[in-house]
């Protein structure tokens, strides 16, 4: 098949900052490139070669967009999967493929494959509402503290909650949820897996990510992570059995902990490019976004290895500022060695709302974390 410079035409659903940066790619290789989005403002209105406005999670939107193109993959798992998988059926290319995604999607789900293939994960129940809940505290079934994670659409601490006492179960919403044990780890760490449809896989380096205390979203991704051989290996091998057991065609990006005790176990996977790899676009040989196109095209697999150490800083809105954007000290920051900053092009912003991010690279992982943290102090996402 010859995707460059052709009639070839990939398919993306999701036209959100990921798929903006899978465009750069395509963008650079020739790739000609549809893009279906709900929003007239996506990210990827700009860079893709044709735009269509359309409801991800509609079926008739998915599959008449999925109909007009040769492979199709995504930037976000909240698709309709019925749709795909009929794709499937009249030979479209879906990859992810519409039965890992029906997996994912839902992460009582998701919990049980772990388990069905003996993949390390914390233990866990499901409910099919919040409100049963209580009924399994007072009947001594579940005991204080765990977490409430909603079985659908949760995402960057939405639809996720520590619960300590009762009374933090109020305002949740009664929804098909699980509850699994508050696991105490030493570290939250990821490793991206790229693997295509010939079988080749590959894995980056574990990273580790630092997380803001209140909104529950990642602070710092750092690469690689500062944890010993004997636990990177380890991270990188349950990272690449989830990755088999899937079948898995595209990136995995499988979130994990270590615990007190050095013992890795899944957290959940994002079938995707992913928040724990921006950084591999400054300090990687090759990207994960070139990576995720060169995977769902079933091409050669790129290297993987870090050229310099890495380290990425999610850019969001700041309290108390919605409208219109302004990214204040920006230039301070890039008059800083080693930094680049991505704007994802989101007009408006809103507190906590992922507005870009920025990469720091050197050679000096303790400089970089430095560089990172004045980085963080400089900028800000505010309004006029």
């Amino acid at each position: 098949m010859n995707y460059f410079s052709s009639n070839f035409k990939l398919g993306i659903l999701g036209g959100g900052q990921l798929g903006k940066m899978l465009l750069t790619e395509t963008r650079k290789f020739d790739i000609y490139t549809s893009v279906l989005d709900p929003s007239d403002e996506a990210p990827c209105k700009v860079g893709s070669n044709e735009f269509y406005i359309g409801d991800l999670m509609d079926y008739d939107a998915v599959y008449n967009f999925g109909k007009q193109v040769d492979v199709l993959t995504i930037e976000i798992e909240n698709v309709n999967v019925n749709a795909l998988e009929d794709l499937e059926k009249i030979g479209i290319k879906v990859y992810p493929s519409s039965k890992t995604l029906r997996t994912i999607q839902n992460k009582a789900t998701q919990k049980l494959f772990y388990v069905d293939h003996n993949l390390p994960t914390a233990p866990f129940s499901r409910f099919a509402y919040t409100v049963e809940i209580e009924d399994a505290i007072s009947n001594g079934g579940l005991n204080f503290p765990f977490v409430w994670k909603s079985a659908q659409f949760g995402y960057d601490g939405t639809g996720v909650k520590i619960v300590r006492e009762l009374k933090d179960l109020e305002n949740l919403p009664n929804v098909e949820c699980i509850t699994e044990k508050l696991i105490p780890f030493k570290n939250e760490l990821a490793v991206i897996v790229a693997r295509n449809p010939s079988g080749e896989i590959k894995t980056y380096p574990v990273v580790e990510m630092e997380f803001h205390p209140e909104a529950n979203q990642v602070e710092y991704v750092i690469c690689p992570a500062r944890i010993s051989a004997a636990v990177a290996k380890k991270a990188t091998e349950v990272a690449l059995q989830a990755a088999q057991a899937f079948n898995h065609v595209g990136l995995l990006a499988v979130e994990m902990f270590q615990t007190a005790d050095d013992d890795i176990i899944i957290n959940e996977v994002a079938p995707r490019p992913h928040n724990s790899g921006h950084q591999t676009i400054e300090a990687s040989f090759t990207s994960q976004f070139e990576q995720h196109v060169r995977a769902v095209l079933d091409l050669p697999l790129g290297n993987t290895a870090n050229k310099l150490n890495g380290i990425m800083v999610n850019l969001v809105g700041a309290e108390g500022y919605t409208g219109d954007v302004v990214y204040k000290n920006i230039e301070t920051i890039m008059g800083m060695d080693g930094v680049t900053p991505h704007i994802y092009g989101k007009k408006q912003t809103r507190p906590f709302r992922k507005m870009g991010h920025v990469t720091i690279v050197n050679e000096d992982i303790v400089e970089a974390r430095k560089i990172a943290e004045c980085v963080k102090n400089s900028i800000q996402v505010i309004t006029e």
